[in-house]
């Protein structure tokens, strides 16, 4: 889907006052409310916006450390396995990778004993290889995509003014 740069200033006001009423936006943009109804609603059925609601903390939910752990799966059974992380709590996110191991995984837990628990779970489960683990020891960025939006937004300003 291509973003244009309304669309651009409306994720980048979504981002950095997300608590804001729609009339409010449409206020601060300088458009009418149902533009900007027509566009949000667009920019959710094309997954610009994928997701709302709170981000929640795992650290204030007493589960401060976090790794991530690969995952080596026997031939065929990537399915299986993939299936099978959705039934463990403190995995939050579980990507299929290439180089070295098939599955990444984002692994929360309340100290490292409990990260050992977990990742004997998951070296239980039926098709996983070996796993391998490093823990994060402290966020360097946190998520975003403020920065990529704004990128994305001056190129769709420099094509408009350029004619493209």
């Amino acid at each position: 889907m291509s973003v244009d740069a309304l669309d651009a200033r409306i994720l980048r006001l979504l981002l950095q006052q997300p608590r804001t009423s729609v009339r409010e936006y449409a206020r601060i943009l300088g458009v009418a409310r149902g533009t900007l109804q027509a566009r949000l609603d667009r920019l959710e059925r094309d997954g610009v916006i994928a997701q709302a609601g709170p981000r929640v903390s795992p650290a204030a939910l007493d589960h401060p450390v976090l790794a991530f752990v690969r995952i080596e799966v026997t031939q065929g059974h990537l399915d299986d396995v993939g299936t099978a992380l959705a039934d463990v709590p403190e995995i939050i996110e579980a990507y299929s990778i290439t180089g070295g191991g098939d599955l990444l995984t984002r692994v929360v837990a309340r100290d490292n004993a409990h990260l050992e628990d977990v990742i004997q779970r998951l070296i239980r489960l039926p098709g996983v290889v070996r796993t391998r683990t490093e823990i994060a020891l402290r966020e360097r960025v946190p998520h975003r995509v403020l920065p990529l939006v704004e990128s994305v937004g001056r190129g769709a300003a420099a094509a408009r003014r350029d004619g493209g």
